[in-house]
């Protein structure tokens, strides 16, 4: 009896350790596999000749999927290295080879995103893009090769999705870098590199050169016949007496017997200037100052005749007077100010929470925030979309201190009391829900079907997210420590006022560049276009009925609390 005891004792011994040497071995193999998809090389033979890149988030401690817009508490708690010229925090790598790891660490990033691994690119394959190939350019913070506009898609960029955004921008040239940034410009400043070191492919297509690390694939888009050329983000800056020593100052000049609106702004979109201020037949370019402040503004009457819209005018030129009006208008280009974003050189002891309804226009807030203010937000979730867009904050741990502002929906009391102050985002229900509903629907840029407004979904949708926008701002109202209420409609009709109630409510020094940089860009890549709606009115009479009263409760809350009540316009539809 003992013999058999024994004979099972010491066959159970082997197993455990057969056992053991198995799962040591499948935790080598994984180890392998994640090291060769990661395309991690410790050799580069042409590192050292790399310039110096911008910095990047450090690579996640838990990896989830970055889903589709998914509401989640993230995780995620990196640290991240400041960019663009201010203090730093968080990790520093040794100088000596900070230039290798960083080259390690971008690669490693792009490799942990799902969808298109990173691949290399044969040179030679055939590219599918509609404008042509120009080659590969440095581009750092010494030479940047494109100074114009920039997008970011760290999931599905293309070279065509890139052209189509210069193009629709007035830029003539559109590079790629790191198979996930768009940059566009109207002229090349930097000198060619080895086609070798673009070499990366686009996340979005396979086959089309992408760029590298601080080097951009560029391509000259589809050419466009002058007058013909469409343009975003134009704004309107105003009328304006400046001195004609002033004007002289200015770094471009242009007569044109025949000026127009549109030949002006083409003429400083091709300079890459921020402004483009004329009097007929006179256009100057220029950037972004204190000059153009709102209490400089003249009244528009002065500029009455000044228009250039008469195409067939045949008015005589004339010199500047010592004193005269010009129109000033926002072009494209961005300002390099406006680039600019960092987190916070210190933590803040002090959380400050950008809440609303969802589809109340939250992401175009924090947009908004982040030019003018030039610091990151946070968010209280993870969204991958929206960090694949360039909302680095969203990956940040919420409670870091490092963001300006947290985004939140939430609207329960102890997430409230989390907060020290708030920022309460609200806007009209009815818009609001039909936001959010595209959003489901086709994500933060796109629309919902007819097919999918007439389904049973949206009645229940209505039915559950109604009572939610109430509650939301109603819960806020009530355990929120310190308030500022913004109301959507009054950001869109009033933006740079509004704006400066919010960074005097961040406790932020914002310049007046900053402002005008916010002015200019403040639709962004972010804002879903109104353009396409339902063809028809998706809300019922019972459903405007109960709309109708969650209205006229927060109404009359806010009132309670001295607050201004809802605009006018929410009542009646």
């Amino acid at each position: 009896m003992v013999a058999p005891l024994y004979r099972l004792h010491c066959f159970l011994k082997r197993a455990q350790m057969l056992l053991l040497c198995l799962g040591i071995a499948y935790l080598m193999a994984g180890s392998i596999l994640l090291l060769q998809r990661s395309s991690i090389r410790v050799a580069q033979p042409n590192l050292v000749g790399l310039p110096p890149l911008l910095s990047l988030a450090a690579p996640p401690t838990a990896l989830r999927a970055a889903g589709l817009g998914v509401r989640a508490r993230s995780r995620w708690a990196t640290i991240q290295s400041v960019s663009g010229g201010g203090a730093k925090s968080g990790r520093h790598w040794p100088a000596s080879r900070s230039l290798g790891v960083q080259h390690l660490h971008r690669r490693w990033f792009h490799s942990l995103l799902p969808e298109s691994p990173e691949q290399r690119v044969s040179l030679h394959r055939s590219s599918r893009h509609k404008g042509t190939y120009i080659g590969c350019f440095l581009h750092n913070a010494s030479d940047r090769a494109l100074g114009g506009t920039m997008l970011y898609d760290l999931r599905k960029m293309t070279s065509s999705l890139c052209q189509d955004t210069c193009s629709e921008s007035g830029y003539q040239f559109a590079g790629l870098e790191y198979g996930a940034e768009c940059h566009c410009g109207n002229r090349i400043s930097s000198p060619r590199a080895s086609e070798e070191d673009c070499s990366l492919v686009c996340r979005g297509e396979r086959g089309s050169p992408c760029g590298g690390v601080g080097r951009l694939s560029i391509y000259k888009v589809e050419e466009q016949l002058p007058g013909h050329r469409k343009f975003r983000n134009v704004h309107y800056r105003g009328c304006f007496k400046l001195p004609k020593t002033t004007i002289g100052t200015f770094p471009v000049y242009s007569l044109q017997p025949n000026l127009t609106t549109q030949s002006c702004i083409e003429t400083c979109t091709d300079k890459e200037l921020p402004l483009a201020v004329f009097k007929k037949p006179h256009c100057f370019c220029t950037w972004t100052s204190s000059l153009f402040s709102l209490n400089q503004q003249s009244d528009n009457q002065q500029c009455v005749g000044n228009t250039g819209l008469n195409h067939s005018s045949t008015s005589t030129p004339t010199a500047p007077t010592e004193h005269d009006y010009y129109q000033v208008y926002h072009t494209p280009v961005l300002d390099s100010r406006c680039k600019e974003r960092m987190f916070l050189p210190q933590r803040s002891s002090s959380l400050v929470a950008l809440s609303s309804f969802p589809g109340a226009g939250n992401t175009w807030v924090r947009h908004l925030i982040e030019l003018v203010t030039g610091y990151y937000t946070g968010s209280f979730y993870f969204d991958g979309t929206l960090y694949n867009r360039g909302f680095k904050g969203e990956k940040d741990y919420w409670k870091s201190g490092r963001s300006i502002c947290v985004k939140t929906h939430e609207s329960g009391q102890k997430e409230i009391e989390m907060f020290d102050s708030a920022i309460l985002l609200i806007r009209n229900p009815y818009r609001s829900l039909m936001a959010e509903f595209n959003r489901k629907c086709a994500g933060h840029l796109g629309h919902a079907t007819d097919a999918q407004w007439k389904s049973k979904e949206w009645p229940e949708f209505v039915s559950s997210y109604a009572p939610w926008w109430a509650s939301h701002a109603l819960s806020w109202l009530k355990f929120g420590r310190r308030l500022l209420v913004v109301h959507y409609e009054e950001l869109q009709r009033a933006l740079l006022p509004q704006l400066r109630l919010i960074t005097a409510f961040l406790n932020v020094t914002m310049t007046e560049e900053r402002l005008l940089c916010a002015q200019s860009n403040q639709d962004g890549h972010f804002k879903r276009s109104g353009a396409q709606r339902p063809s028809f009115d998706p809300f019922t009479s019972d459903m405007r009925q109960m709309i109708d009263s969650f209205i006229g409760t927060v109404d009359q809350a806010l009132q309670s609390r001295n607050f201004s009540g809802l605009p006018q316009e929410y009542l009646p539809r």
